[in-house]
């Protein structure tokens, strides 16, 4: 059930770094989220499985460091990818 709090903690942090990130409009508006709640239930899982306890800072530290590390590279790399596209495009069907 603590669980939840990872993917709470997780999302947070993907939507405010879908904010914080430029090029928000060529981006799907949910991936951040998702991409957050779900690296950060992942690696909540992966660290109870192995025994660690909800007072170990790992498991706290980890809910909060692992989404933001996974995340703001995927955002940054998925707008780079899209404007990049973007001007082939444009280059290929002589757009302006």
């Amino acid at each position: 059930m603590q669980i939840l709090l990872a993917l709470v903690i997780g999302a947070a942090i993907g939507l405010a770094l879908e904010f914080l990130i430029p090029h928000r409009a060529l981006r799907g508006a949910a991936i951040a989220p998702l991409v957050g709640a779900a690296s950060a239930a992942l690696v909540w899982m992966i660290l109870t499985w192995a025994g660690v306890g909800l007072e170990n800072p790992l498991l706290w530290l980890s809910a909060f460091v692992v989404p933001v590390v996974v995340t703001w590279p995927l955002l940054v790399l998925i707008s780079r990818r899209r404007l990049t596209h973007d001007e082939e495009e444009r280059v290929r069907l002589k757009i302006g």
